[in-house]
């Protein structure tokens, strides 16, 4: 018995370890490829005579950063976030519901 739970509580380490790993991934690759994306667009810009700063102020500097980041923060929710309770939680109500009115359904037809 102490061995499963050793063995549970080690794959939840586990698995939570990935979800972090996951998460900082996705931030690193995040801020790589924005910035990147801005740099282009900077030189770009450069070369074809626009002042340096005038692109900084288009929308599409941005857009990534902002539309990406929404993703980003509602990955970092859910991997930083205590939901999975909730969610357990949901889930077992959901069950005892369904088996509920499957009881009542089948003490009906009786």
């Amino acid at each position: 018995m102490e061995n499963k739970g050793e063995k549970e509580r080690l794959d939840k380490a586990r698995l939570r370890v990935a979800k972090l790993k996951g998460f900082y991934t996705h931030l690193t690759i995040y801020l790589v490829i924005n910035t990147a994306l801005v740099l282009i667009k900077l030189i770009g810009n450069s070369y074809y005579g626009e002042a340096f700063i005038g692109p900084l102020w288009h929308f599409s500097t941005f857009a990534t950063w902002i539309f990406w980041g929404i993703g980003l923060f509602f990955h970092g929710l859910k991997v930083f976030s205590n939901s999975s309770v909730f969610v357990k939680n949901w889930e077992q109500r959901q069950i005892e519901k369904y088996m509920a009115a499957d009881k009542d359904k089948a003490e009906r037809l009786r």
